[in-house]
């Protein structure tokens, strides 16, 4: 059954869907971890285990390990204003996404979800006018727990006013797919950040942004 006779609201993650951050996360903490006194690798960090979950999982196990004397609160603004100026200087909005999310807005009302704080989320939206097509934005500090536990995307379904059954989600990390399946969505999973089979918990799995649009039953052009 096509997904546009089965959903009313689409939800988007950000980090990998939206914007193209990932590498910009790590290289924020990777600039950090050198500042630090942990570089070269032996921060013992494999980022790819935390694709989808918050700044403050990391540091949590980073403290865990190397016992700083930063408190936690000093580590998380210290990457969160490292990697607001590597966005600012960067913009890596993906190329497809302006004319994905402005099509699929006119059909369905959309939200964010996303593992990043509110000052992160309102810096990516506010590139290329993006902000206007979202009816609503949750984060992780609106929940408390991150992905993969359901909650961001059970409150951006409340925002919207949508049964949760209702909506589609749009991941690109396996942690966001458990947590969009946990809230009873469907999920279409993009191969931007992780292979199809570390993804195949999802709904569909696609490579590109104008499957997406298909399955929603939008035209980008």
């Amino acid at each position: 059954m096509p997904f546009s006779q089965v959903i009313d609201a689409v939800i988007f993650d950000m980090d990998g869907v939206i914007v193209n951050s990932e590498p910009l996360h790590e290289a924020a903490f990777h600039d950090i971890f050198e500042t630090m006194g942990f570089g070269d690798g032996r921060h013992g960090i494999e980022f790819s285990q935390y694709y989808g979950k918050s700044d403050r999982t990391l540091w949590l196990d980073f403290i865990e390990k190397h016992h700083p004397p930063q408190p936690l609160e000093e580590l998380l603004a210290w990457k969160q204003n490292h990697l607001l100026e590597l966005l600012r200087a960067r913009q890596p909005i993906f190329d497809a996404i302006p004319a994905l999310v402005c099509s699929v807005a006119q059909r369905y009302p959309l939200a964010v979800a996303s593992g990043s704080n509110h000052a992160v989320i309102n810096e990516v939206l506010a590139m290329r006018d993006l902000r206007r097509h979202f009816r609503a934005v949750a984060s992780v500090e609106d929940v408390g727990r991150t992905k993969p536990f359901p909650d961001v995307f059970l409150r951006a379904a409340t925002l919207l006013g949508v049964d949760p059954a209702r909506c589609v989600a749009i991941e690109d990390s396996a942690a966001g797919v458990q947590s969009a399946r946990d809230a009873g969505m469907r999920v279409i999973a993009i191969t931007n950040t992780l292979p199809a089979e570390r993804l195949a918990h999802a709904t569909r799995v696609v490579r590109h942004y104008d499957e997406i649009a298909h399955l929603l039953g939008c035209a980008t052009r």
